[in-house]
């Protein structure tokens, strides 16, 4: 029988905000525990929530990006439940009006193109963190009402390879909008998927497992790949999937099993009674739709019309944003967009990958970096020549400098090079036989010849054109 896989998946995504959803506490990663805290934070009796302005701001920039229909009337509601990271005994959060509603993000994947559906994106509030421990549960508060926004998808998925290519595909955009840092791995940025198996065919859905908190694109495929296998073998052997809550374990390779779900549970959800209907003007709406930051899409037909790079140069650039603001900065500089690129994507991210760091890291400036392609671009120097100086250049140093200090200028002088050429040429006579016999090795024989004597400072393609020249003449 053919399987198809059924997959929505929940983003909780943590906003870049410097204080809290509902109080003033600040919003830093990796303080001292507990530190990061105040009275609302910790729900002391008497004190009262103010919504936090630049949270709904970047709640609107998410919407805007993902086409959402934006609700300009902001409502909060209470979901009551007792658990131990959640020291109100309810959270504060958006069920019955959310900001932005119907809205979709486009993905691609081995060629395909398909809108994946958005159900909705609702504000509330994140918990504290617990941490396990032999001797008991130990709670963070820092975390405690760091503002969030979650994105719920429609069912709309259909392989593990699309599920990593929407994940990717929000977390590019939040990233861009610079509306949240998308680090999953620190928990910035965290996923549930829920999955369900139903006959090629079927319009009805099977039994729904949700695999919660997954920290890595590779996580996603692999848990899902896991979990459909999972799914299938029980259906199959006629038994019955049991809709459930499970984790992945990464180093077993298997979905292990947290609790069941007999029903929807009942959160008693009522609106929120401290935090009136807040009323967003149209006029401030309409002002961050217009300072909406470029989005990955606005930058690639960018490139294609600007510059004119091919859709592979422009995929690698953008895939990483701090290296497509590098590329920009330096072709404020350049007047070479082709070869800023090949530099880019072959030689600076080659260093970087190789010792493990990103652009944030290096000292090298656009202006530097500009100045490296310029030279290259002019003949002063050679591509080779600018690979033994780059290491240096990526550590800060000029690149002018760096020619001078090594003499590696090269030479494209037309007399100074008739000269080497020459003094090759009546030391190489079997060469030239070998060359006029149809030999066309030769030529790469005795420009290597000039590069050698010119300590490779030599400009090879006008040595080769001289060199023919010369030959010729003989």
């Amino acid at each position: 029988m053919n399987w198809e896989m059924v997959i929505g998946i929940e983003l909780h995504c943590e906003l870049k905000t410097k204080s809290k959803m509902f109080s003033s506490a600040p919003v830093e990663f990796g303080a001292m525990a507990n530190s990061c805290t105040n009275e609302i934070d910790l729900a002391f009796p008497g004190t009262l929530p103010c919504l936090n302005k630049k949270a709904v701001e970047l709640a609107l920039r998410a919407c805007m990006a993902t086409n959402c229909s934006i609700d300009s009337l902001v409502k909060f509601d209470r979901k009551n439940y007792y658990y131990s990271d959640l020291p109100k005994g309810f959270q504060i959060t958006q069920q019955f009006h959310p900001i932005g509603v119907n809205g979709y993000v486009p993905i691609e994947v081995e060629g395909v193109s398909k809108n994946i559906r958005l159900n909705r994106i609702h504000m509330e509030e994140d918990t504290a963190k617990q941490f396990h421990q032999a001797d008991g549960t130990y709670l963070d508060f820092n975390r405690a009402g760091v503002p969030l926004i979650e994105m719920v998808s429609e069912p709309d998925i259909r392989s593990a390879k699309e599920a990593a290519a929407y994940v990717e595909k929000v977390r590019t955009l939040i990233y861009y909008l610079d509306i949240s840092d998308g680090k999953m791995e620190e928990g910035s940025m965290r996923c549930d998927v829920n999955i369900s198996l139903r006959e090629k065919g079927s319009e009805k859905f099977g039994a729904k497992v949700e695999i919660k908190n997954l920290n890595s694109i590779s996580n996603i495929q692999k848990a899902i790949e896991v979990e459909f296998d999972r799914q299938k073998k029980l259906l199959e052997n006629n038994e019955k999937v049991v809709q459930a809550t499970v984790r992945f374990d990464e180093a077993t390779r298997t979905t292990v099993q947290m609790r069941k779900k007999e029903g929807t549970v009942d959160y008693k959800y009522f609106p929120e009674p401290n935090i009136p209907p807040i009323q967003l003007s149209a006029d401030w709406i309409e002002e961050v739709k217009e300072n909406l930051p470029e989005l990955p899409e606005q930058r690639k037909l960018r490139y294609q019309d600007s510059y004119g790079l091919s859709d592979y140069d422009i995929s690698v650039l953008i895939a990483n944003k701090e290296t497509s603001d590098f590329y920009d900065q330096t072709m404020k500089f350049s007047s070479n967009a082709k070869m800023t690129a090949n530099w880019v994507i072959t030689e600076l991210l080659s260093v970087l990958n190789k010792n493990n760091s990103n652009i944030k890291d290096v000292k090298v400036t656009p202006a530097n970096f500009a100045e490296l392609i310029k030279m290259i671009d002019t003949g002063e120097i050679s591509g080779k020549q600018a690979k033994e100086i780059f290491g240096e250049v990526v550590a800060g140093e000029s690149p002018k400098s760096l020619v001078e200090k090594h003499g590696l200028k090269q030479v494209s002088d037309t007399s100074s090079l008739l000269a080497i050429i020459n003094e090759v040429l009546d030391e190489q006579p079997q060469s030239i036989t070998d060359y006029e016999n149809g030999k066309d090795r030769a030529i790469g024989f005795l420009v290597g010849q000039v590069m050698k004597k010119s300590k490779g400072q030599a400009n090879p393609q006008a040595t080769n054109e001289l060199m023919l020249q010369e030959i010729n003449k003989r």
